[in-house]
């Protein structure tokens, strides 16, 4: 696994006594890599953290996995990481796929996870409209017709055979139960205009985490991006 880990300078980082060492991991999104947070980690970095910024297996500099990932063997991975760095616990940010491993391992993994962050993260189950209904259904009957049924996303189109398989258990694996295992302090940031995961996950998700506190960012799914100093604010505050 691919990682960037940034350590705090002795020359910037912050005094402060209310600031214990902390090691904040962040987990980007699917298509992403380990520079999406990147800006927030070196940043953070100058008040005391060490931040670790790694690539998935098929993303960024990492190859593919063997066979077909499911959520749960991104999580394993994230775990030997842990283990093969020395690292008993962390703070866990997340974005959207990087959300869903988060969220596998706050409510599995609980010893691990100090605080978790999701910043507009998946795991809940969508709202299917009658479309969508329709087109499964077209999309089998072609198939069974021997045509080549409909076409996906242009993103899913250029995977490869191995990480098509991958996609297809990411988006089926919902974590809707999962959310009321979470014990530790959880920060939410959430778009509001995101449509890409919509503004009710993010209710259930404040809903169903115990200790969580649910913050709004102008912009879409990568609200964090738009809305950067509002994030980087929240964020330091709540790390403290």
């Amino acid at each position: 696994m691919n990682l960037k880990i940034l350590k705090p300078s002795q020359n910037n980082a912050v005094k402060n006594s209310e600031i214990r060492e902390k090691i904040v991991i962040f987990l980007h999104g699917w298509g992403g890599n380990a520079s999406a947070f990147l800006f927030v980690a070196k940043r953070l970095t100058r008040q005391g953290y060490t931040c670790v910024c790694l690539d998935f297996a098929g993303f960024g500099d990492t190859p593919e996995p063997e066979r077909a990932y499911f959520v749960k063997d991104y999580a394993n991975d994230v775990l030997k990481m842990l283990e093969d760095l020395g690292i008993k616990s962390a703070v866990f940010v997340g974005h959207s796929f990087g959300g869903r491993v988060a969220i596998e391992l706050a409510a599995h993994h609980k010893e691990v996870v100090e605080k978790l962050v999701l910043v507009d993260s998946a795991g809940c189950k969508p709202r299917r409209r009658l479309k969508y209904y329709f087109r499964v259904i077209l999309h089998k009957t072609l198939k069974k017709l021997g045509f080549n049924g409909l076409k996906g996303s242009s993103d899913y189109r250029n995977l490869s055979p191995c990480m098509k398989e991958t996609f297809k258990n990411v988006v089926n694996y919902f974590q809707d139960e999962d959310l009321r295992l979470i014990e530790c302090d959880t920060a939410i940031f959430w778009g509001k205009q995101d449509k890409d995961t919509p503004s009710f996950m993010a209710r259930k998700m404040a809903k169903r985490i115990k200790n969580s506190s649910l913050f709004w960012l102008d912009g879409g799914h990568f609200a964090y991006l738009y809305d950067s100093e509002k994030f980087f604010a929240v964020l330091s505050a709540f790390l403290r």
